[in-house]
């Protein structure tokens, strides 16, 4: 059963970032999934491994960072955050401005993954998203990732 907060916690959803360098973009997605308490502390650096091994950039300005297979045994519940850098972040030469964070206890990461698919292909959600200066509209622009997760996401 998910937490009352739901996947997609208003409170893990950050809009106004900088960050240096796609590492310091992870660095920030994986301290963010510590403070919403959804990870143990060695997921950050699983998350840093996973990127060094494949890139978790997935087009559109959105990047998806995640933990390595080896790394679920450190999620304490499947949790995604959002972190939107305006300016953008240089992701080996595409330009990112959203990243979804994912601590996923499972597969479960492969649901949020089509979900978001779907709202990448539509173009307006897309901007919508890469765009919003209010947390109000990611959640609600966002709300279908947690179906089929535990109790989905709640306001």
């Amino acid at each position: 059963m998910a937490e009352p907060a739901g996947v997609l916690p208003k409170e893990g959803i950050r809009l106004a970032l900088t960050a240096t360098d796609k590492w310091d973009a992870i660095r920030r997605s994986g301290a963010l999934l510590r403070e919403l308490g959804a990870v143990e502390a060695g997921y950050p650096e699983a998350m840093l491994e996973r990127e060094r091994s494949v890139s978790t950039y997935i087009g559109e300005g959105v990047a998806i960072p995640h933990g390595t297979d080896e790394s679920r045994a450190l999620v304490r519940r499947t949790t995604l955050g959002v972190l939107r850098f305006p300016d953008g972040v240089d992701w080996d030469g595409q330009p990112v401005t959203i990243c979804v964070a994912i601590a996923a206890k499972g597969d479960e990461h492969v649901t949020v993954l089509s979900a978001l698919a779907r709202i990448l292909m539509d173009p307006a959600r897309a901007e919508r998203l890469r765009t919003s200066s209010s947390a109000e509209e990611v959640h609600e622009l966002l709300s279908g990732l947690g179906d089929g997760i535990g109790e989905g996401i709640q306001a």
